[in-house]
């Protein structure tokens, strides 16, 4: 007998047994966690009208000199679980780029952010706004901060409606010319003009 013959009939004892006493769902449940979500989570995004933020000083003319402080969602992570009919429970997790620029005589900023919870492509349910501040080092332009929301509760209306009905739309609050800017595709980053 090879020693691949000897193997083979090992795993196949092994799956037989495993199969014969329970499913393996039942063999890895650990309580209500191990549990499968009845659909998929929400989706999370940044709505890309309000994923930049540019902050303009002096005459208020787009010239990078005329440049405050801008930032960036980079990046936006969200993990969900529910189970019959509760409520769905997400996390979100933000990536921000925050930049200092030539106009910007502080060390620090705050910006606002929203979380909005929505029907898909309906209307929005829920919307709340947060601060991020962000303290730059001396010498420094550029910084990255990392922002999570532990809870985002999320209520369905029975046990077959699925995640897939809402989403989660993140971004900055800005102003009606700060929204315009962002419309028209315009962008400032701190290393612009930087060798």
């Amino acid at each position: 007998m090879s020693m691949k013959t000897t193997l083979l009939g090992a795993v196949t004892f092994s799956l037989l047994a495993l199969a014969g006493c329970r499913s393996t769902q039942e063999a890895l449940a650990i309580g209500e966690a191990a549990e499968a979500n009845p659909g998929p989570c929400p989706r999370a995004f940044a709505l890309y009208d309000a994923s930049r933020y540019v902050e303009l000083r002096g005459d208020g003319s787009e010239k990078f000199q005329n440049v405050g402080f801008t930032g960036e969602i980079v990046k936006v992570r969200s993990l969900c679980r529910y189970f019959s009919d509760r409520p769905i429970l997400a996390d979100l997790t933000l990536d921000i780029a925050l930049g200092r620029g030539p106009a910007a005589s502080e060390d620090a900023v705050t910006v606002n952010y929203f979380v909005a919870v929505t029907r898909k492509n309906v209307d929005v349910l829920e919307k709340a706004v947060y601060p991020i501040t962000a303290t730059f080092p001396a010498g420094a332009d550029r910084i990255r901060l990392t922002d999570t929301i532990d809870e985002i509760r999320i209520p369905r209306a029975n046990d077959t409606t699925s995640g897939e009905n809402f989403e989660i739309v993140v971004g900055f609050e800005l102003t009606p010319q700060q929204r315009a800017f962002n419309a028209d595709g315009k962008r400032f980053r701190v290393s612009a003009g930087k060798r």
